[in-house]
């Protein structure tokens, strides 16, 4: 019988990609049903290789499928189950169901997969735990260090609200239609002494200020909003040299310096 994601003709406008390794789909899924959940987003499930055992676990399912081709066969194979729910829309956008706390997985568009992720970091949506799919030079933004060419404002506050960790790394074998490059699954743990969900949108836009010139110092680069010593004296405050450049920061010295700067006198 012909598999699901085969009547599928993948959409370049939507950055799909269908995974099709055996072994993938089972890790992959295996590692979102050990998080602790109510219940289960899915990001575009396409076909449904992953929607099917992650349905096999009877936890409530919300499957988010922009693709209206992709939705109607999600619709024909799992709609008869009660715990299946398919929304229609954009991931970026469309909201999310109440309760929670969900576990979060899929296999993002290659296009839109920061925008989703940023959003679940920045948005106080209630998840317990997320398995995402990211071609690889996107997953080494993620788990930059200081110091490296990769490390930037996701990356911080990434580490800021979770712990990362790698579940695997896929050639393009692995996908139909085969991408040009190589892709990584990350699961994200919520740190419970991550920033608030009130910090978060206004801490990115810091962190981009911070590296907006990566030549330059992050005094010079934060002297753009922050003129005057103000920029100088927080730096000092912090403890942290005013000569230095942002990627030579730790996440936390970021957010250190972020709050100095947005309380009341900083």
């Amino acid at each position: 019988m012909e598999e699901p994601q085969l009547r599928l003709k993948a959409k370049k406008h939507f950055g799909q990609h269908f995974l099709v390794a055996p072994d993938a789909i089972r890790r992959i899924s295996e590692a979102a049903l050990a998080l602790p959940a109510e219940g289960i987003i899915e990001i575009g499930p396409g076909g449904g290789v992953l929607t099917t055992p992650l349905l096999e676990d009877g936890r409530p399912l919300f499957a988010v499928e922009l693709d209206p081709e992709a939705a109607g066969l999600l619709r024909v194979r799992f709609g008869g189950l009660p715990h299946f729910h398919l929304l229609e829309g954009d991931a970026v956008r469309i909201p999310f169901p109440k309760g929670g706390p969900w576990s979060v997985v899929g296999n993002l568009p290659y296009n839109a997969a920061t925008a989703i992720l940023t959003r679940f970091l920045v948005e106080p949506i209630p998840w317990s735990g997320m398995v995402f799919m990211f071609q690889l030079e996107v997953g080494r933004k993620l788990t930059g260090t200081p110091g490296q060419k990769d490390y930037g404002p996701l990356s911080v506050l990434v580490q800021l609200c979770a712990r990362v960790e790698r579940v695997i790394k896929l050639g393009p074998g692995a996908f139909l239609p085969r991408p040009k490059v190589d892709s990584i699954v990350l699961a994200f743990h919520p740190d419970p002494d991550g920033p608030a969900h009130s910090e978060r949108k206004p801490l990115l836009e810091f962190l981009h200020l911070c590296f907006a010139h990566r030549r330059k110092t992050l005094a010079n680069n934060l002297a753009a909003r922050f003129p005057g010593a103000r920029a100088q004296a927080a730096c000092e405050a912090a403890g942290i040299h005013a000569g230095i450049r942002a990627e030579g920061l730790g996440p936390r010295d970021l957010l250190t310096l972020f709050r100095g700067l947005n309380t009341p006198g900083g």
